[in-house]
């Protein structure tokens, strides 16, 4: 295929991918774009030049109208972006609507309304039990009847790129004295995948399982921040709060839910059954592959493929109870983890809960993050040409804590 833009083999994102981003010039105004290569392609104005219908929505400084024009909505413009930009006998047409990535600032590009996570990788379930609890079942007994998860806040997910200030909060004594306060000593992260609601729904009716792609517009990479020491002595009886609370990192890109198709697979056989509202009406395991570079090492690659849960039935589970959705609401995979050594998706699981520290090519050694790391996370996926797509990256650095 002859593009109208030039894309380098290995690039994150071919025309497959088209992911949804928002961008500033010199001039600071925020503007939707669509990602293509190492460019930016102005949705507005192309959307202008080409006579399409959702100009108005894709003039506004954030996707979350343009989110809640629903999945017909989705597909015209997408497809007229897909057309432009795979048309090689004029490149002329697009041009001046294409901006340099290395030149443009990247924002937030939604208004989180709700934020919600999840725990549904059962190799990351299991090694925490073993580590955390290790003289009982690793799995809870709820586990596997139901996608355990925990509401966060919105008003702390934060772009890629934002520094990570260690929160403080009361942790456990050592030697089981009493309960001490100040900066958190197990500063941990959590490799996820964050899926976007772009249609709402009513309050009191639930969101069955098959109407997954008609509510949610897409997917980006999520860093779920981790205090465990302030975690582990909060959690009971009511689950995680202050110990997650303080950042949840997110990728700039959004990548668009039918860039994802040929990603698609089978998740893994569930035993026991689960409940009919929760039986897969279509295969939303997703063939995704993490990876998690540490002060400049890559130290793990998860597999998303082994999620147990899958995003349609968070989903489902979500709103069995009749809660609402929004537009803008966020929801995380929870942490990516693999069966094996080098899959682990966060750090407690990496280094044995501090035990077993990393040892760096310079020398020096981690159990948990330490003022001034930098972390980031990317992801890859099948793409519909026989190559690989990509999400772009999740980064952020641990800034010192604040006094109190």
């Amino acid at each position: 295929m002859s593009l109208a833009v030039p894309v380098p083999e290995q690039s994150d994102f071919p025309i497959d991918c088209l992911p949804y981003c928002l961008f500033s010039t010199g001039d600071g105004r925020r503007r939707i774009g669509v990602a293509i290569g190492d460019h930016v392609l102005d949705a507005a104005a192309t959307a202008v030049a080409a006579g399409l219908p959702e100009v108005a929505v894709l003039g506004a400084a954030s996707l979350n109208e343009f989110m809640a024009g629903g999945p017909g909505s989705w597909r015209r413009v997408r497809e007229l972006f897909t057309e432009w930009l795979s048309d090689g006998a004029q490149p002329g047409r697009v041009e001046p609507y294409l901006h340099p990535r290395e030149q443009l600032s990247l924002h937030l590009p939604f208004e989180v309304a709700d934020y919600v996570d999840f725990y549904s990788s059962e190799h990351h379930a299991t090694n925490l039990g073993r580590i955390l609890r290790p003289d009982s079942p690793p799995l809870t007994p709820n586990w596997k009847h139901l996608p355990v998860g925990y509401h966060g806040r919105a008003g702390t997910v934060v772009v890629s790129g934002t520094p990570v200030v260690r929160p403080h909060g009361q942790h456990g004594g050592r030697g089981g004295g009493a309960p001490v306060f100040g900066p958190s000593e197990r500063l941990d992260i959590e490799a996820e995948v964050g899926f976007l609601v772009g249609v709402g729904s009513r309050l009191g009716e639930p969101v069955p399982i098959e109407a997954f792609s008609e509510h949610v517009f897409g997917a980006l990479l999520l860093n779920d921040w981790s205090a465990r020491d302030i975690q582990a002595f909060e959690y009971v009886p009511l689950g995680p709060f202050l110990g997650k609370s303080f950042a949840t990192s997110v990728s700039p890109f959004v990548v668009p839910l039918a860039a994802l198709e040929a990603a698609r697979l089978d998740p893994p056989p569930r035993e026991p059954p689960v409940q009919a509202y929760l039986a897969d009406a279509e295969p939303w395991g997703l063939d995704l592959r993490l990876e998690i570079e540490w002060n400049g090492t890559v130290v793990s690659r998860p597999p998303f493929s082994t999620m147990y849960w899958t995003p349609a039935q968070q989903l489902a589970h979500m709103t069995v109870n009749g809660a609402a959705l929004r537009t803008g609401d966020l929801y995380g995979s929870g942490t990516v983890s693999g069966p094996g050594a080098g899959e682990e998706g966060s750090f407690v699981e990496l280094t044995r809960n501090g035990t077993e520290p990393l040892k760096f090519p310079d020398g020096s050694e981690r159990g948990f993050l330490e003022d001034g790391d930098v972390v980031r996370i990317r992801a890859t996926a099948p793409g519909t040409g026989g190559h690989r797509l990509g999400f772009g990256e999740v980064a952020g650095e641990v800034r010192p804590a604040r006094p109190v």
